[in-house]
């Protein structure tokens, strides 16, 4: 299987390439480089192992959720490419992502994802590892870190991932959860086991059917005095 994801979610930018066997990857925390850092990232890896765009099986990307701004990088990159080379398009999940780079670095058997969303709220979702791959439990969500701190199931395979946990002490105030500081942001190379599956259970989309997902649907916010 050729194929390349790409992701530019949250703080993180990256990009990774299968081609005929091997893996070029990139990888950088960049915050508001994304647009900048995307394009080059796409043509590095591609020069690296000598492979044309056109020659791929399909383009996946981080769908979220995530950065606003962010997704819709990815999203547009996406669909740029996708056009351009004529090809399918698979999005994949930013925090099954997270609980799949888990599962293959530590072996993971519940992974519980969390990235910071502002606002108080935390991106949340909680992950078991079946045949190899994270699979979704419940459902991914957005919610007060206290909130998300009740859906914590305790055991010795259980781990933690992602900025939340850093940034509101509230969502595992009893120390239930390993958190694994190396993975605190979505990395396109743990996005492939996750897309080709997909793939190969038809899972794939043409570049104008591709949507983001923010989970947050709205945004509220509180107006300064006198601009009611």
């Amino acid at each position: 299987m050729n194929c390349l994801v790409l992701d530019t979610a949250t703080e993180a930018c990256s990009v990774a390439l299968q081609w005929q066997g091997q893996q070029v990857n990139r990888f950088e925390v960049c915050p508001q480089q994304h647009s900048q850092r995307l394009l080059p990232m796409v043509d590095e890896v591609l020069a690296e192992a000598k492979a044309e765009l056109t020659q791929l099986d399909f383009i996946g990307f981080g769908r979220g959720p995530g950065s606003f701004t962010g997704v819709r990088i990815a999203t547009g990159m996406l669909q740029g490419l996708a056009l351009g080379a004529n090809l399918p398009a698979i999005g994949v999940s930013t925090l099954a992502a997270m609980a799949q780079q888990a599962i293959e670095t530590y072996q993971a058997r519940d992974v519980f994802c969390a990235i910071d969303a502002r606002m108080g709220e935390v991106y949340f979702a909680h992950y078991q590892v079946l045949d190899g791959l994270a699979s979704l439990q419940g459902e991914e969500q957005v919610l007060p870190p206290s909130e998300a701190a009740k859906l914590l199931v305790a055991s010795s395979g259980a781990y933690g991932v992602g900025t939340g946990w850093a940034a509101y002490a509230e969502l595992d105030a009893n120390q239930q959860i390993k958190v694994l500081a190396d993975i605190l942001y979505p990395d396109a190379k743990f996005m492939q086991s996750l897309a080709i599956a997909l793939f190969n259970q038809g899972q794939v989309q043409t570049a104008e059917e591709v949507q983001p997902v923010y989970v947050r649907d709205t945004v509220t916010w509180k107006k300064l005095p006198g601009r009611e």
